[in-house]
């Protein structure tokens, strides 16, 4: 047991009043040894020194309770797409076990990575699927078929709504992770999200501690449905945002 990682960690979260059980802290406490471990041998983060983990993946990952509070209660479908080493579902399936998420990424390593993981935690509410988003969007049991998708992709965010969009039903939302640059790259995405059938209601910026950096949420509700030529073929949307 890693006393100083658990300390860290409970303390970082109840920054925004969040607090772990014991079997928690020990499933994020593995959840970190076997992500430095893997790190070795696939790409799956540049972030490994053990208070930027917390701060950077496991906390921000969290954040997401700012735009959604009643996250602890609701068994809300939730697609991350992009999710890369896990980030921001796996620790929502740590610490919100009513949700139901599903994880998608492009790369097939970090899907194994990430199955390997939601087997070893015992994360039955996670799964995970290697494909593009275009590709799984134009499916029909998963378009338009969520409650919520959440995305810390690095991609501008014409090019993440088209991605992300198509898999949120009417009055679901669609909420990206971002920087301070989150009020600039919204304006420029204005008419993609009019196309796909967003609209912007909110942004919620916060600061991470221990110069973690500065973060937006935006809020952005589904409120139309997504024409059925969007997204466009894989690789588009990436090439000529809309």
């Amino acid at each position: 047991m890693d006393e100083e990682f658990r300390k860290m960690l409970s303390d970082s979260l109840k920054e925004i009043s969040l607090n772990l059980n014991d079997r928690q802290a020990e499933q994020f406490e593995t959840f970190y040894g076997d992500l430095v471990e893997a790190n070795k041998n696939i790409n799956l983060t540049s972030i490994t020194e053990k208070k930027d983990v917390v701060i950077k993946h496991f906390l921000d990952s969290l954040e997401i309770i700012r735009a959604v509070p009643d996250l602890p209660e609701k068994t809300y479908k939730i697609i991350d797409v992009g999710t890369g080493a896990g980030f921001p579902g796996i620790p929502m399936a740590i610490l919100w076990p009513n949700l139901k998420l599903f994880l998608l990424d492009s790369l097939d390593k970090r899907i194994s990575f990430i199955r390997e993981e939601a087997e070893k935690l015992h994360l039955t509410n996670l799964q995970a699927e290697h494909g593009r988003a275009e590709d799984f969007a134009a499916k029909q049991e998963y378009r338009e078929h969520f409650d919520l998708c959440v995305s810390r992709a690095v991609a501008n965010l014409s090019t993440l709504s088209e991605y992300c969009l198509p898999f949120i039903h009417i009055h679901g939302w669609f909420i990206p992770y971002k920087t301070e640059t989150a009020d600039e790259e919204t304006k420029k995405a204005a008419y993609a999200f009019g196309q796909l059938g967003g609209s912007v209601r909110n942004t919620i910026h916060f600061s991470l501690p221990g110069n973690g950096g500065n973060r937006s949420l935006v809020m952005i509700e589904k409120i139309k449905v997504t024409p059925k030529k969007y997204p466009r073929k894989a690789g588009t949307p990436s090439r000529k945002p809309l």
